[in-house]
């Protein structure tokens, strides 16, 4: 196996600012939170996927959406990609999607002014009525480090320097 990433947590000011954005804790509840966040780890030798877990608990009726700031970033080598999907399990039991299908965090989102901040957006697609409980320090996605190549003619050498959607501004 390649070694080829390090999972870390993002600063406390850019966390506090993102979950207060979303939560509007108060700082000594948003520090607690931020204390008690896990970065994501392997289950077993075998699983291709690095866990997720909920820095809060998550309830969500069917229809209802959740973003979730994470307080991950992910510093990788270059070439490489980190694909996020939901866990198989709340997919298949209760049509847990991703916002955006399959999350896709490029290794100069680092360096990005957000400290390459994670953030899951999920929605509880249920067509049977089924409710999706998971809490704080639950699993709920999952990322896998794939490689992937360009093409013989590209000459892009833009740098990043910014969050969602910051590379569209440059085409």
């Amino acid at each position: 196996m390649q070694r080829i990433a390090q999972f870390q947590k993002v600063s406390y000011e850019q966390f506090a600012g993102a979950y207060k954005d979303d939560f509007g804790e108060s700082d000594d509840e948003v520090r607690k939170v931020y204390d008690s966040i896990k970065l994501p780890k392997r289950a077993t030798s075998g699983s291709a996927g690095y866990d997720f877990y909920t820095p809060v608990d998550i309830h969500l009726e069917p229809g209802q959406t959740i973003k979730i700031p994470t307080g991950i970033r992910a510093k990788m080598e270059a070439d490489w990609v980190l694909m996020v999907f939901p866990r198989s399990g709340l997919g298949f039991k209760f049509r847990l999607q991703l916002n955006n299908t399959v999350g896709v965090i490029d290794s100069d989102y680092y360096d990005s002014d957000n400290e390459g901040h994670i953030f899951i957006k999920i929605t509880n697609d249920s067509n049977e009525g089924r409710i999706v409980d998971v809490a704080a320090g639950g699993g709920f996605a999952q990322g896998i480090f794939m490689p992937y190549g360009i093409t013989v003619d590209d000459v892009v050498d833009e740098v990043r320097n910014g969050g969602f959607g910051s590379t569209d501004s440059k085409r």
